[in-house]
């Protein structure tokens, strides 16, 4: 049996989506793209599915129409080393019409959620001062996490 992997489901940008996702993160590709054929839902020669790896970690895409969309009861966590790495991730998944939420997570403009967290987010958080300093951020500012967790 293979490992299970998440299916992402888009109205019509699953290619466009992947291709951000893979340009973010080291290890990634495109691995393969199938087209609806004749006779099915979906333009015929139009993208089907997308498949790709994220450092290795295999999800697919899949152009599904208008029936579904994506919410943030389902997220990517990216435990980032460093405020640059955060600032880095936070800026290409927010540009062209993504939304920021709070404490570190946002939409990025295909719907998808994403949590861009200190790697280290836990051990920050169990200290009541830096967990308050959190929930009234945005994108997590690490300094002041860290000053409020007194590290």
């Amino acid at each position: 049996m293979n490992a299970p992997y998440p299916m992402l489901w888009f109205e019509d940008q699953a290619e466009q989506a992947a291709e951000l996702y893979v340009s973010l993160f080291p290890n990634s590709s495109i691995t393969r793209i199938e087209r609806y054929p004749e006779g099915l839902p979906g333009e015929a020669g139009t993208v089907m599915t997308v498949d790709f790896e994220l450092d290795g970690a295999r999800v697919s895409a899949l152009n599904g129409g208008p029936t579904y969309t994506l919410s943030p009861a389902f997220s990517f966590v990216v435990g980032c080393q460093d405020q640059a790495e955060i600032d880095r991730m936070w800026d290409a998944l927010i540009a062209d019409g993504g939304e920021e939420s709070q404490c570190g997570w946002l939409v990025d403009r295909f719907g998808t959620s994403w949590q861009i967290i200190p790697e280290d987010i836990g051990d920050l958080i169990k200290h009541p001062a830096a967990m308050e300093a959190m929930l009234g951020m945005q994108k997590i500012d690490l300094a002041r996490l860290e000053e409020a967790a007194g590290v």
